[in-house]
């Protein structure tokens, strides 16, 4: 982390871009409606060709900073925000979630109520139908076996990433559980209960959901959250629930694909 110059805001908020401009303008001006003195608002574009940047472009007077360059990726792109973040909490927003309007004001009555806090989440509502919420108060033995939190929206003290270090990219779609699997029990989390969030429903990890469940398993490994044993049978046991899901969901007469 580049330590702050100047003023520090008391929240960094990050969005990665990479051509999405049906959903882009939606996301950016949730954001602005909110900013104050107190908040800069970062956007990493990775080289969009749809119009982003355009848009991009004309909310630039909400920015602290903005670029647009081909990068590897959201957590490539998330760091590459965090490098620039001068808040003492930092949050990331995608480019197809909007904010709430009691986004901003629920996390700085978080934050002043109980300063030693190094990690809120709150609760998100999925942009489907019916709409779905997830988000439940984070516990070690829940989330060692599973991501129960709602990163979307959640907001990371400062030093979180000062002692821990970046986003993994070799993670392509959990780097943010494996992050947040790194400080272990010690963690010292809160929970706003209330909605701040909605989330678009084009996630990379529902797109993936097979090779997520593969990368939460290495997760768990490479930071000892649980011993291999537990980690394998948390993975089959999360595959064979997939898998039921699907084979329910699926519409008569097709067939499963992708084992």
């Amino acid at each position: 982390m580049n330590p702050p110059q100047g003023p520090a805001p008391v929240f960094s908020i990050i969005t990665a871009v990479y051509n999405a401009a049906p959903t882009l303008e939606a996301t950016l001006r949730s954001i602005a409606a909110q900013l104050g003195s107190d908040v800069e608002y970062i956007v990493i574009d990775g080289g969009s060709s749809d119009g982003s940047v355009d848009l991009i472009k004309q909310y630039s007077s909400s920015l602290a900073y903005w670029t647009s360059e081909p990068d590897k990726g959201i957590y490539n792109a998330w760091n590459k925000g965090l490098k620039r973040a001068k808040g003492q909490y930092i949050g990331f927003i995608g480019a197809d979630d909007t904010v709430n309007d009691n986004y901003l004001s629920a996390y700085r009555k978080a934050v002043l109520d109980a300063p030693d806090v190094e990690y809120w989440s709150s609760r998100v509502q999925f942009a489907s139908q019916p709409p779905r919420l997830i988000g439940r108060p984070w516990k070690w033995s829940e989330f060692q076996r599973y991501m129960a939190v709602a990163h979307v929206g959640s907001m990371h003290k400062r030093s979180l990433f000062e002692r821990y270090g970046h986003y993994d990219e070799s993670f392509r779609i959990t780097a943010d559980y494996e992050f947040l699997l790194r400080p272990g029990a010690s963690l010292r989390a809160g929970f706003i209960d209330a909605i701040t969030v909605t989330m678009g429903a084009g996630g990379t990890s529902t797109q993936n959901a097979l090779k997520a469940l593969r990368e939460t398993r290495r997760a768990k490994l490479m930071t000892g959250a649980r011993l291999p044993a537990a980690a394998h049978m948390d993975y089959w046991w999360a595959y064979s629930k997939y898998m039921l899901r699907r084979a329910v969901t699926q519409a008569p007469g097709e067939t499963a694909k992708n084992h």
